[in-house]
């Protein structure tokens, strides 16, 4: 025993010693950078029209409205406006003239999620998603099927009876040449409560000019919006296919686990997609994401990304550069 103290107290050599100095620093140095935590509710959305969204969201908040309240709240009232012309009635028609929207929701706190997919008519997808999260043992509906569960249960809606002629152009192969094939935007918006639980929800009226039938990431869980209790969320916006073929929001939140920031998260998730995509960076696509600790990040593929974050304090447009591609 008192060799193994005497051992212990020898002088450890210079050598040593400065080897040992520079291994810790080189530890430290390679440490992860710690982000301070956002105290209280916070909200983060794509798009600048996604700031009124978060306002309405940050309110409910602040008025005892629950987690999923605030999501569902925030996102009707850009689905009210139909901002930017790709979200809501009012958004771009598909090919055939009309529009089909698509929508989905997730609570993380009881892991319940629900969506709608090619839906027509209804005044708020996001009511409609949140219905088959919490009134039917599905997940999704899509078409006539999501219509009719909408409306039976008091969805606000308006008639399609003028879709019949034109759906029956569209088969008869009269096909429109003035299509609008511009515009994919969608709301994506995530929110983190003042005890850190977390939820997020996704609403659009697609890509412009899509096919009838067309369904694009918005209502894809995993795709464009995922939400885990344990580690964060993350949304989607851009050219969806492009989201859906590398689960994208899934993606981000599981280099989250991995111990990632959301920022770097999202930057990592637009790589490893342009990496693997022929299309390398021109992929037009963007995401947004938050973690437990209140920390959130954004990142786009090939373009200035403006998005949108709110506190209970203070609400901002930022704006994020293209990745740097590797």
């Amino acid at each position: 025993m008192s060799r193994i103290i005497g051992v212990m107290l020898m002088p450890i050599p210079k050598r040593l010693s400065q080897l040992l100095l520079l291994l810790l620093l080189a530890g430290c140095a390679g440490a992860p950078k710690v982000t301070p935590v956002l105290e209280g509710p916070l909200v983060i959305s794509t798009w600048p029209f996604g700031k009124d969204a978060n306002d309405k969201a940050i309110a409910a908040l602040a008025s005892g409205r629950s987690l999923v309240d605030a999501v569902e709240l925030g996102i009707r009232e850009t689905e009210r406006v139909s901002a930017d012309g790709s979200v809501g009635l009012g958004g771009r028609p598909n090919a055939a003239g009309y529009p089909q929207l698509d929508a989905c929701i997730m609570d993380g706190p009881s892991r319940d999620a629900g969506a709608v997919a090619g839906v027509e008519g209804v005044v708020h997808p996001i009511t409609a998603a949140r219905h088959v999260m919490e009134k039917s043992k599905h997940v999704m509906l899509v078409g006539e099927g999501a219509r009719w569960f909408a409306l039976e249960h008091g969805v606000e809606s308006v008639p399609i009876d003028d879709l019949h002629d034109k759906k029956k152009a569209w088969v008869d192969g009269h096909r429109p040449k003035d299509v609008d094939r511009d515009g994919h935007d969608t709301i994506a918006l995530l929110i983190r409560d003042k005890d850190g639980h977390i939820a997020g929800g996704c609403s659009t009226s697609g890509a412009g000019g899509k096919l009838p039938g067309r369904v694009g990431d918005s209502p894809i869980l995993g795709a464009g919006l995922y939400v885990d209790e344990e580690v964060g969320a993350a949304g989607a916006t851009g050219i969806g296919e492009n989201v859906m073929r590398y689960c994208g929001s899934f993606l981000i939140v599981e280099f989250m686990r991995q111990g990632m920031t959301p920022q770097a998260a999202c930057e990592e998730a637009v790589h490893r997609t342009a990496r693997l995509d022929p299309r390398g960076y021109k992929l037009d696509i963007c995401f947004v994401a938050l973690d437990k600790a209140g920390r959130y990040g954004a990142a786009a593929s090939n373009q200035t990304f403006p998005f949108a974050v709110a506190t209970s304090g203070w609400s901002k447009v930022l704006k994020v550069k293209q990745v740097t591609p590797r």
